[in-house]
């Protein structure tokens, strides 16, 4: 595999968001072929590290070069749609809250224009060997506050 396959594997920033593309598959779904509600975490969470990916940064580097891991502290999520096995999907991912040790991020899980599930998760920073919240490596507040939105469609 290729750098630029790689790298389209990870979708592609657009302004202040990023867009991660996929497809479901037979086992995001139930019986019926609609994705299974907790499954939409699962491609939000894809979605973010995919950011963070194009950022310049994985999580296992932030975990040993900073000694913290980024968990989830609240989230809501709205359906409004289903999708269905096969749907092409994409995940549209914008920064809109950076604290001293947190993020927030709204995600919405779009088919073409139709916007399926919009999520709102918050993550805070907290250090790996107290379990206890840490303030964001500097390196992360700069790139993410680069794609700070405050903006809300």
């Amino acid at each position: 595999m290729t750098q630029n396959d790689h790298d389209a594997l990870l979708g592609y920033l657009d302004g202040n968001r990023h867009i991660y593309p996929l497809i479901v598959f037979y086992e995001d779904t139930d019986a019926g072929g609609i994705v299974y509600h907790a499954n939409y975490l699962a491609f939000a969470e894809r979605a973010r590290s995919a950011m963070l990916n194009l950022l310049g940064f994985t999580n296992r580097n932030v975990a040993e070069r900073h000694k913290v891991a980024i968990a989830v502290r609240h989230c809501t999520l709205d359906f409004r749609r289903a999708a269905r096995l096969e749907d092409r999907l994409t995940v549209e991912s914008r920064v809109i809250k950076l604290g001293g040790a947190s993020l927030g991020f709204e995600q919405k899980v779009m088919r073409d224009d139709e916007e399926l599930v919009v999520i709102e998760i918050y993550l805070a920073c907290m250090s790996l060997e107290e379990l206890r919240a840490q303030r964001l490596p500097d390196e992360l507040r700069t790139a993410f506050n680069c794609y700070l939105d405050m903006d809300k469609d």
